[in-house]
């Protein structure tokens, strides 16, 4: 197929890519600025600079691409760091998620383009209730913590109007296997702790299987929505320490509730001690999918656990 792929110059994006010609397929791929062009074409792809927040353009850039699938990866999430909530730094991306996503609907409508895949986000999304490891079947929660009901609300958005066009929306887990992780420097710098009893469950996936679930995806029918995690859904206080060992950093604080609550807010809280993992089970059995890292624990690892020395937090002695 011949598809029009957004975010194609981002950490997904690049490995998407990949991905997708090594399918056999031809990739247009959106950018917004000169080096990020010059990173799409290198890896094979044919780059288009558009305003994905400008309805015209993009109906315009769709319909000359002759596309025959989209696939919507843009966020505005690089220099992503860590606050009360996720409004505020999600507040871009959140309207990459609706703005954005309705103008490529209506254009994918237009353009007659049948296929349609988008990023959607599993975790702290179901309620807080019942099992700790939720399917797509199970209910997201209707409550989200304060400065973050803008953030799911956007999320929710892609959900409904990407399933209702008949794609597929993909509620990847939290990324890593980038440079850029946005998890790395907190950890390092033990600013982000176990709060409570660390019970909160994160589900986790290594960029490139996000990739390779990715490009199976867009070969599927919709509609349908899909969990694209790890097999190891897990409580704070057992990645955690694992991850700042492999980042060479030292172990990570424990604070109580009601101190994690004061510097990091009720989505801090709802992360650390309440949030509910996502299963992986009917994105492997429906679409075939295999994963290089099946779990944190090896990805962790292989990714973070050899890098330099100068990158690591310098040890007490060193000080």
């Amino acid at each position: 197929m011949r598809i029009f792929l957004t975010g194609a110059s981002g950490a997904l994006g690049t490995r998407l890519i990949r991905e997708l010609i090594q399918a056999g397929h031809e990739v247009v791929g959106t950018h917004a600025s000169p080096t990020s062009a010059n990173r799409v074409r290198a890896l094979g792809a044919q780059p288009v600079a558009v305003d994905l927040l400008d309805q015209t353009a993009v109906r315009t850039a769709v319909l000359a691409s002759d596309a025959e699938a989209i696939i919507h990866e843009a966020t505005a999430l690089s220099n992503f760091k860590l606050r009360r909530g996720l409004d505020t730094p999600f507040a871009q991306t959140n309207r990459l998620r609706t703005e954005g996503t309705d103008a490529l609907l209506a254009a994918a409508r237009e353009g007659g383009v049948r296929r349609f895949v988008a990023q959607s986000y599993a975790p702290y999304r179901y309620r807080r209730g019942g099992g700790t490891v939720k399917t797509e079947d199970d209910p997201l929660d209707t409550n989200p913590p304060a400065g973050s009901k803008a953030t799911f609300a956007a999320l929710d958005h892609v959900d409904r109007a990407v399933t209702e066009f008949g794609g597929i929306a993909l509620r990847y887990g939290t990324f890593y296997g980038a440079d850029n992780d946005g998890l790395i420097e907190p950890v390092r710098k033990r600013q982000f702790p176990i709060v409570g009893d660390g019970g909160g469950i994160m589900s986790f996936i290594h960029l490139d299987d996000a990739a390779s679930a990715t490009a199976l995806a867009v070969e599927h029918d919709g509609p349908a929505i899909y969990n694209i995690v790890d097999d190891e859904p897990a409580p704070v206080r057992d990645w955690l320490p694992v991850l700042a060992d492999a980042l060479g950093a030292k172990p990570p604080r424990h604070f109580p509730a009601w101190l994690g609550r004061a510097f990091a807010g009720e989505t801090g809280i709802v992360i650390g001690t309440t949030a509910r993992g996502a299963s992986n089970d009917k994105a492997k059995r429906e679409l075939g999918w295999t994963l290089r890292h099946p779990t944190w624990r090896e990805g962790f690892r292989a990714t973070y656990g050899d890098e330099p020395a100068a990158q690591r937090e310098p040890s007490p002695t060193a000080r």
